[in-house]
């Protein structure tokens, strides 16, 4: 699993649009929260073999970047949550998922081709 780090507003533009190609997941984590690493975890060890190579995978560092979060909670029209996973397809997300809820299985089921 190869993580791109989102780290700007104008970069989840780019992120946004870049869904039009392909389907992008953004990943917010926040690095002092036991739960948001147990999430992290769980995605990395099920990407795997999970056939999503084609979904482009983001990280959000919560704490380091809080106005891009709020950023994508707003342009996503998603409420914020942490850990939080998000589906974005033609602009716009398909799927959150956040805390204990966030897995590989129930994200494929949504990504489109």
């Amino acid at each position: 699993m190869n993580w791109h780090p989102l780290t700007s507003p104008e970069q989840l533009d780019e992120v946004i649009q870049e869904s039009k190609e392909t389907p992008v997941v953004i990943f917010k984590h926040s690095t002092t929260c036991s739960i948001s690493a147990t999430a992290k975890s769980r995605i990395e060890r099920q990407w795997q073999g999970a056939g999503l190579d084609h979904v482009k995978t983001y990280y959000l560092d919560l704490l380091r970047y809080r106005p891009v979060s709020k950023e994508v909670a707003e342009v996503l029209h998603v409420e914020h949550q942490s850990p939080q996973l998000l589906l974005v397809q033609d602009g716009v997300c398909t799927y959150d998922a956040s805390h204990m809820s966030i897995g590989v299985d129930a994200l494929k089921k949504k990504v489109t081709a």
